[in-house]
């Protein structure tokens, strides 16, 4: 009886461990659904809304289990030059992504935004409550997105008092 006990109590974990690892790594994740002309847009020194760019191969997932999920490549013709106006994004973090979106790389995007052969800039303000998009740009053309959280976004998931300078939280 002990050793049978035992056997379930051994498959029951190793099943668990195997679903949790599929939904953590492949189960919420969906494709996005690309729309042309709006997939990607950068917002501008002094501009309320952001605008969008032109871009090519644009490739995206995301998953409703969390707001910070979201994460996208593509290819656009900007110049770093081009990319002047734009509100850029001090010390960006690149946020990973499952080994299976095969063209989002945030180890070598980190790397790149560090050396200066890429830029980040603030794709769109608060997205979510207290998350923001972020968009980067290689020198040769490449295009990263993923969302992180924002000074309000960061105080509101930790717990501490958000402030008057965050707007309030949505009502569900």
């Amino acid at each position: 009886m002990g050793k049978l006990l035992s056997i379930i109590l051994v498959v029951s974990a190793v099943a668990a461990g195997v679903g949790m690892y599929y939904l953590q790594v492949y189960g919420f994740y969906y494709e996005v659904e690309p729309q042309p002309g709006q997939d990607v847009a950068l917002l501008a020194e002094g501009a309320e809304a952001p605008a969008p760019i032109a871009y090519t191969a644009f490739q995206a997932i995301d998953a409703d289990s969390s707001p910070i999920r979201y994460r996208a490549c593509f290819e656009t013709t900007l110049t770093p030059d081009q990319m002047a106006g734009y509100v850029p994004v001090e010390n960006p973090e690149p946020l990973t992504a499952p080994g299976w979106f095969d063209c989002y790389d945030a180890v070598a995007l980190a790397e790149a935004l560090k050396s200066g052969q890429a830029q980040a800039f603030i794709g769109e303000k608060n997205v979510h409550y207290g998350v923001d998009r972020i968009v980067a740009i290689t020198n040769d053309g490449k295009g990263y997105v993923w969302h992180a959280l924002n000074n309000c976004g960061e105080k509101a998931y930790d717990g501490t008092v958000v402030g008057e300078e965050c707007p309030p939280r949505p009502q569900n």
